[in-house]
């Protein structure tokens, strides 16, 4: 355990445990005091971060102990978040949970991982490994050309939906060159112009998502039937069904319909 969780907290908790959060009677997050589970259930705790003038830590509890609620579905929850605040502690105590519950041993030596007594990390007792929870970076695009876009569907997706382009950034490669190479792997245009906008947190399951424009430079729009299944242009005033709002998909898809590109 971290120095802080060797002392009763105030605040609230979000609570969790084998690497999934849980839903309170009315559909939210459950979130609970020290007072409302048995110490001797918890395994970790850790800290989340302050929602609306509150302290907010999450509490793993223990596998197998006893919990009468439901697993919560993270991409509806974080979807109707009732603000910003909200959807950034559940996204960091999402990550924060799936990264416990994938870490327990050493990825060196095979030893069970022990907390760290300074950092949010686990350290190994018999080979001084130390694991930090870990991020992901990718790259999620926009391709624009004058009043039309490029958006496409994953075989992920839900019937219907199209979203922007996306992908994780290979070991040496920068983000604008992962731009260009996810672009021509994925549906086969190349693009010019590429340029950063904003970055979201996005926890399915540790990913922190760099969004881009990028100009369309030449090319015929071919999907290459793995990651991509369709992907078309649309007029600005002619779009398919889009991502939730919560998404950094729909921020960007918003600034073009905005003509803020």
């Amino acid at each position: 355990m971290t120095k802080e969780q060797g002392m009763t907290v105030k605040g609230h908790y979000v609570v969790g445990s084998s690497g999934a959060m849980f839903l309170n009677n009315e559909g939210g997050y459950l979130h609970a005091t020290l007072d409302d589970f048995s110490k001797e259930n918890v395994e970790a705790i850790y800290p989340v971060g302050d929602m609306r003038g509150e302290q907010i830590h999450l509490a793993i509890l223990k596998r197998g102990s006893p919990i009468s609620f439901e697993k919560a579905n993270l991409r509806g929850l974080l979807s109707v978040s009732q603000d910003e605040a909200e959807y950034v502690n559940l996204s960091r105590a999402a990550q924060l949970i799936i990264w416990h519950n994938e870490h327990r041993f050493c990825g060196r030596c095979a030893n069970e991982m022990q907390h760290h007594n300074a950092d949010l990390a686990k350290h190994c007792e018999k080979c001084s490994l130390v694991q930090y929870p870990r991020i992901s970076p990718c790259i999620i695009v926009l391709v624009v050309d004058g009043d039309r876009c490029i958006l496409a569907r994953s075989p992920r997706f839900k019937p219907g939906i199209f979203s922007t382009l996306a992908g994780f950034i290979e070991a040496g490669e920068t983000a604008e060159a992962a731009v260009h190479r996810e672009i021509k792997e994925e549906v086969g245009v190349d693009v010019a112009n590429v340029r950063y906008i904003q970055s979201q947190s996005w926890p399915f399951p540790h990913s922190l998502m760099l969004g881009f424009f990028a100009d369309y430079a030449g090319g015929e729009l071919i999907p290459d039937g793995v990651e991509i299944e369709e992907a078309n242009w649309y007029h600005r005033d002619a779009m398919p069904d889009l991502p939730p709002s919560f998404a950094i998909s729909s921020a960007l898809i918003e600034r073009f319909l905005r003509g803020e590109s």
